[in-house]
């Protein structure tokens, strides 16, 4: 959203406020006229009367009775305008703040995304014209080679990541169903990353034969973003640990890292579109704001839950656990 946009909303938000006040305000005005009317009409009615007819008392008991009905009636009627007004301010209200906090969100997702997608695709450049230019001992030519097909592997996820958020959205993806050997799928992406990072401490600790019934592609885009999350979001020295057991009738997949953990007020939040957690340890690290949100999507599909803990002594522990109509073979 343009920023002349969001004033222009936000000087019609000012104005509609403005109107409410005015409607709650002639409302309020509107039941002390025809409140003070009818209480004027019942003494005029009573001054009307003769004290010396024999049905004085009965009369001025019947005028106080229709005064009373009559001001029932427009405390009655009046409520009901109020409450069905306020009512529809707070929707309003309700609607327009969430309003605003998506476009926040989507703003600081373009920015991200933009840095997200320049930062492989300059580093590819460069060491594609350094291989063009100069002439360099194989050595280094096979670590810049490799250093560019990480760069192309990052783009590849981000961008596998935005296509599936919009199909998810969209309601265009149809998860497909084969029985995968899910040890074999964690183990491939633990071995991918440690070779990505090799300066990086990942441990695993991977029961043999466990296999689930899913999308393939889905859950390894799953185990991707957590370890990939754990690793931005923990210091270089930290031990970043990926776990897949059994317990009970539930297969557990757990990635946990060192690093400045969650606040219990955001554990829900980060599994938000677009929701980046907002304090000085996190604001350097790069991502979008996908990754959660879809690992979530990706485990509902798959009828499996996925939570956030506190690790010990820090950190975070992300576990998505698998249901029993899910089995292992081992």
């Amino acid at each position: 959203m343009s920023y002349y946009k969001t004033r222009r909303i936000r000087f019609l938000f000012i104005v509609y406020w403005i109107l409410l006040v005015y409607i709650i305000s002639a409302l309020i005005w509107w039941f002390i006229a025809l409140n003070t009317q009818n209480h004027q009409m019942a003494l005029y009615e009573t001054l009307q009367l003769k004290k010396d007819n024999p049905e004085y008392l009965t009369e001025i008991t019947k005028i106080k009775e229709i005064e009373k009905r009559k001001t029932s009636q427009y405390t009655g009627e009046g409520s009901v305008f109020f409450l069905l007004i306020i009512a529809g301010a707070a929707f309003i209200y309700n609607a327009v703040r969430r309003q605003f906090k998506a476009n926040e969100q989507q703003n600081n997702f373009m920015m991200a995304i933009t840095h997200e997608l320049k930062t492989p695709i300059a580093v590819t450049k460069l060491n594609l014209e350094t291989l063009q230019k100069r002439k360099l001992e194989e050595s280094q030519q096979l670590r810049l080679i490799q250093n560019t097909i990480q760069e192309a592997n990052r783009l590849n996820s981000l961008c596998n990541n935005m296509l599936l958020a919009s199909q998810i959205e969209a309601g265009g993806y149809s998860i497909t169903r084969e029985e995968i050997d899910f040890s074999d799928v964690v183990r491939n992406c633990v071995h991918d990353f440690s070779i990505r990072f090799p300066q990086r401490n990942l441990q695993d600790s991977i029961t043999n034969e466990i296999y689930l019934e899913g999308d393939f592609l889905l859950l390894q885009m799953a185990i991707n973003n957590l370890i990939d999350n754990a690793v931005k979001y923990s210091p270089k020295e930290a031990i970043v640990t990926i776990s897949l057991f059994s317990e009970g009738k539930q297969i557990k997949l757990s990635v946990k890292d060192g690093g400045k953990g969650i606040a219990d007020s955001e554990k829900k939040k980060v599994f938000d579109k677009f929701y980046r957690v907002g304090n000085k340890a996190t604001k350097g690290a790069k991502g979008t704001g996908l990754g959660l949100y879809l690992t979530k999507k990706i485990a509902q599909q798959h009828n499996a839950n996925i939570s956030v803990t506190d690790n010990t002594p820090t950190g975070t522990n992300f576990t998505i656990s698998f249901k029993n109509d899910y089995f292992n073979r081992s």
